[in-house]
């Protein structure tokens, strides 16, 4: 018999996956794009009805695990609401798929079953924000799906955050090391180099790292230094 997605339920409470709360509603997400997988095509016909009810949008709906990688990968949802139990191999399995391929996509399991337990592995290999009971009442769903929305958003911004601060670093690192090439070239001192660098980076309307780039090729020490790193590297491999 297929679960009945009601208010009058009283299903347990949904475990929390990641250290967060299902009520931390947020504003700013209004609709959600949602992608369901799950089997039972009753009961995948009564969360389209539940969810677009709620406002939010389902932009597919898929009976397996492999379907629903495929399909997320095509439609970009912003969570996917995933049955753990799936015809093709665990649910669990396609939501690793998803969180691997998929930055800044949700993931929200649910199951009927309610002895399944995530390990820490799976919690961390699939982002899941919440493992939720089959049936859930509504506004624990949209709770949940807005909050896995919320959090993945935020967690795609840090990352993004993180590499542009490691790419700063870097290209930091080429500035000083080029700016070193020049006071030994040129005896000048460390401002008068940095100034060079500035002055020829607005003179030609690039990036100064691109500056300092092709003044370190043009070292010859650094340049045959480069060259036996790349030979080390082609022998390793």
């Amino acid at each position: 018999m297929s679960p009945h997605w009601t208010d009058r339920e009283a299903p347990p409470p949904a475990r929390s996956v990641a250290h967060t709360t299902t009520n931390t509603m947020t504003d700013s997400v209004s609709s959600i794009r949602v992608l369901i997988a799950e089997d039972d095509a009753n009961a995948r016909a009564l969360l389209v009805e539940l969810l677009t009810t709620l406002g939010h949008t389902v932009v597919a709906e898929v009976s397996t695990g492999r379907e629903a990688f495929e399909r997320a990968k095509a439609v970009s949802p912003d969570v996917v609401l995933l049955d753990v139990h799936m015809p093709d191999g665990s649910g669990i399995e396609a939501a690793e798929r998803i969180t691997e391929a998929l930055a800044g996509v949700g993931v929200v399991l649910f199951s009927g079953d309610q002895t399944i337990t995530l390990s820490d592995r799976e919690v961390a290999a699939t982002s899941a924000i919440a493992f939720l009971p089959k049936p859930s009442p509504p506004r624990m769903l949209d709770s949940t799906l807005r909050l896995a929305a919320t959090r993945a958003r935020e967690l795609t911004a840090a990352r993004k955050d993180a590499a542009s601060a490691r790419q700063a670093l870097e290209n930091r690192k080429t500035i000083e090391r080029a700016k070193g090439v020049l006071m030994r070239r040129t005896g000048s001192s460390e401002e008068e180099a940095y100034s060079i660098l500035r002055r020829t980076s607005q003179d030609r309307s690039m990036p100064m790292v691109e500056i300092a780039k092709a003044v370190l090729e043009g070292e010859p020490a650094l340049s045959e230094s480069k060259g036996a790193e790349k030979s080390e590297k082609s022998e390793k491999r």
